[in-house]
């Protein structure tokens, strides 16, 4: 999981998108975080303290004198954690960080405090567009702070427009960089998943099971560690992840374009989708009728995206993948020599729980000299993180030499 060991204080101030503190408090937990809700006075007239009480199973810091308060505690709460996530965070409380005011506990949390800090603003749309609150929030970035965008829709008030607090999925995404790993920093990845769909006619077409979740997961864990992350992909249900460029495709040739014309501003590739080798020789312009018993029709062999752009590789770091049903190592090994690929990620899609569709797999990393490290069934985030374990060293070994 995303936050297994890592401590999360929740600052929460008084607006009405504090309501969804609280589902963002559950998220957090789900996902492997101890979680520390501290709240304004303000926060308390939206939520009760008793609601994250019973989600976090801690004590909720809420003020800095009276009963149980510690008189240590605006020291310790923003030091001993991992990261801090303020959410939602009014145009007061943005302003009061900016100006450097402590008048109470939240506050003055936050001018002690060490750890990174994610501040997710919501507000009305005309207050969010106010340049006193955009020159508070410069305030904060140039001090290091990272400050969430507010999502567009529907506000409490009524109005429509900028100012929604951004949605907890997305909130634990951009919380996930905070605590990540950032050896990808300065690096821009290249990502494709999906499969290809190679029309026949307009309701028909030849495919693949490819679900793109691996690819997904690629994309999603290399901007967590710091990349600069472009996913192309073919058809599929997914959401995209956040922070990440999407390009959508269809064909097999439509990915090519958009690969080709990325690659050389490219540090990284990482070719997850499942592209169609072959397709249609022609694609009928109106549907085809049922007729006669037997149809033939001819196919012809798509370019082998990966293979054309390895042997123009500069300095980039290529990394291909091998989707088997027989003699796994052996198929991933030729692979790699024929396409002059750095590391290969190959999985036997014969299993139930692996490879296509599923939400785990079990993969062997095969390097440019046959090396082989055979990964156990795993989740496919932990895949990901296995095989950018892999090309982070790669990438550090091709900067040193290109350095020099």
């Amino acid at each position: 999981m995303i936050f297994t060991g890592k401590r999360i204080l929740l600052g929460v101030s008084g607006g009405i998108a504090a309501y969804k503190a609280a589902e963002l408090a559950r998220r957090l937990i789900s996902a492997g975080a101890r979680v520390k809700v501290m709240m304004t006075r303000s926060a308390q007239e939206f939520v009760g303290p008793l609601t994250f009480q019973a989600l976090t199973g801690e004590k909720v810091a809420a003020a800095m004198f009276g009963p149980g308060s510690d008189p240590l505690e605006h020291v310790a709460l923003g030091q001993e954690v991992d990261a801090i996530v303020l959410a939602p965070a009014t145009a007061n409380l943005i302003g009061k960080l900016a100006a450097g005011i402590g008048d109470d506990l939240l506050t003055t949390v936050m001018l002690a405090a060490t750890k990174p800090v994610l501040v997710c603003p919501a507000m009305n749309d005309q207050m969010w567009h106010n340049p006193v609150v955009q020159e508070n929030l410069d305030r904060l970035r140039a001090r290091g702070l990272h400050v969430m965008e507010p999502e567009a829709g529907e506000l409490a008030c009524g109005a429509v427009g900028l100012g929604r607090l951004p949605e907890p999925e997305a909130i634990v995404e951009a919380g996930a960089r905070l605590v990540s790993p950032q050896d990808f920093m300065g690096c821009r990845v290249l990502v494709t998943a999906g499969p290809t769909y190679e029309d026949f006619d307009p309701v028909r077409f030849l495919t693949n099971r490819s679900s793109g979740k691996q690819g997904y997961a690629l994309a999603r864990v290399a901007w967590r560690r710091g990349a600069d992350v472009c996913l192309i992909s073919g058809p599929t249900a997914l959401s995209a992840p956040y922070g990440v460029e999407l390009v959508a495709v269809r064909s097999a040739r439509e990915m090519a374009d958009a690969v080709k014309e990325r690659f050389p501003g490219t540090d990284v590739l990482l070719m997850a989708a499942a592209v169609s080798d072959y397709r249609p020789s022609r694609a009928e312009v109106k549907k085809m009728k049922r007729g006669q018993e037997e149809m033939q029709y001819h196919l012809t062999q798509n370019p082998d995206i990966l293979k054309g752009l390895a042997r123009r590789k500069t300095r980039q770091v290529v990394v291909g993948f091998a989707a088997e049903t027989h003699d796994l190592e052996a198929e991933a090994r030729r692979k790699v020599r024929e396409k002059n690929l750095d590391l290969i990620v190959a999985n036997d899609v014969n299993r139930p729980d692996s490879g296509f569709q599923a939400d785990t797999n079990e993969v062997t990393l095969i390097g440019r000299e046959g090396e082989a490290e055979r990964l156990p069934l795993l989740h496919k985030e932990e895949v990901a993180t296995r095989i950018l374990d892999r090309v982070a060293r790669l990438v550090a070994a091709r900067w040193e030499t290109v350095s020099a």
